[in-house]
């Protein structure tokens, strides 16, 4: 099943493996390159069914918290994705592009605006720790257009799609947790109220796009600032979270673990990507350290087939339906002919140097 062709929406996936968005900051002044176009067309020609690309920075004041991330706010980088998406379609690939803001990782002095400050549903980055820019509604309202006119721009260029980030302590996230969203307004409170931002982005991306264009979401428990942080204790909780932003108009969910093998409630043994599955009825993307020996907090673990055969078992039985692989495609990028020819030794094992160079 795995290896089996899979339709997504309206595009045939010639496979059920994505490549997962990985940050590269390989793109100066927000454009990809050519080594950034040949980066991807390779893992395209070596078959992955569904690249997501890196972060793209969305064309907010805000939105940046890192060097050489590509952004859409400029003909340069626009033609520079333009070149990124031809590559991939040159051999039959599908692609989908992630639209990120980096919300309180932001600090003031960084570019493009350096008197820009990091912007949280709060002001906090972390619970207990208010450094940021608390959103007004005007910034709230900024921030969703950007979201749309940046997928509006992905879908002339000719990405497949786009996914929303909501994970990892990023803005939408830090708008989801409680811990971090203290607002008593429209955005925050109860679990629908935090999940409002997010619903409120699919509904204006939704609106400004074709009805074949994928809209998805990724979205994760664990946090940057905390590992063990938790959006939802329990499945029906978790139903609450990201019910609202379904209905809205997505596509498809990203459920991101640090571990995809392990149970995400008490008294059940299905992974994160099972239960959001079965609670929305979307198509489920699982991802968490997928063909490494260790979880991805250790940066030099190397890849493993091992855990692969528990991806292939559950989407044979059809408890979520694609599973992204991250540092495996990083290390390889013929990672997948060789797992579907059971080329095993001849994977390059994933190293730590893997992530500073676009091969």
């Amino acid at each position: 099943m795995l290896f089996n062709p899979y339709k997504l929406k309206n595009t045939l996936l010639r496979n059920r493996v994505v490549m997962a968005p990985m940050t590269r900051n390989q793109s100066p002044g927000g454009i990809p390159t050519a080594d950034v176009v040949s980066y991807y067309e390779r893992r395209s020609k070596a078959k992955v069914g569904l690249i997501i690309t890196e972060g793209v920075e969305v064309s907010h004041k805000a939105s940046s918290a890192y060097p050489n991330v590509p952004r859409l706010d400029t003909l340069a980088a626009r033609d520079g994705w333009k070149k990124v998406v031809e590559g991939i379609k040159n051999h039959n690939g599908a692609v989908v592009a992630q639209l990120w803001h980096c919300g309180g990782f932001r600090k003031a002095g960084m570019g493009p605006d350096p008197k820009v400050p990091g912007h949280t549903a709060s002001g906090l980055v972390r619970p207990g720790k208010r450094v940021a820019h608390a959103m007004t509604p005007q910034d709230i309202n900024e921030t969703i257009e950007a979201f749309a006119s940046d997928a509006k721009y992905c879908e002339e260029i000719g990405f497949d799609g786009v996914e929303i980030h909501g994970a990892h302590g990023y803005l939408i996230d830090n708008f989801f947790w409680k811990g971090t969203n203290e607002r008593e307004d429209l955005y925050g409170g109860s679990i629908n109220n935090r999940s409002q931002l997010a619903t409120d982005i699919v509904k204006a991306i939704r609106s400004n796009v074709s009805d074949n264009f994928i809209v998805g979401l990724r979205f994760s428990q664990w946090k940057q600032q905390d590992y063990e942080a938790k959006l939802a204790l329990s499945p029906e909780s978790l139903k609450k979270v990201i019910g609202p932003p379904t209905e809205a108009g997505l596509d498809y969910l990203h459920s991101s673990m640090r571990r995809f093998w392990e149970s995400e409630f008490e008294g059940s043994k299905e992974n994160l990507a099972y239960w959001t599955k079965k609670l929305t009825g979307l198509p489920t993307i699982s991802v968490g350290s997928v063909g490494l020996d260790s979880d991805f907090i250790d940066m030099s673990a190397p890849a493993s087939p091992r855990n692969i055969d528990m991806a292939i078992r559950d989407i044979s039985n059809k408890k979520y339906d694609m599973v992204a692989v991250g540092r495996a495609l990083l290390a390889d990028h013929e990672w997948v002919i060789k797992m579907q020819e059971g080329r095993v030794k001849d994977v390059i094992p994933y190293t730590q140097e893997a992530l500073y160079k676009l091969y």
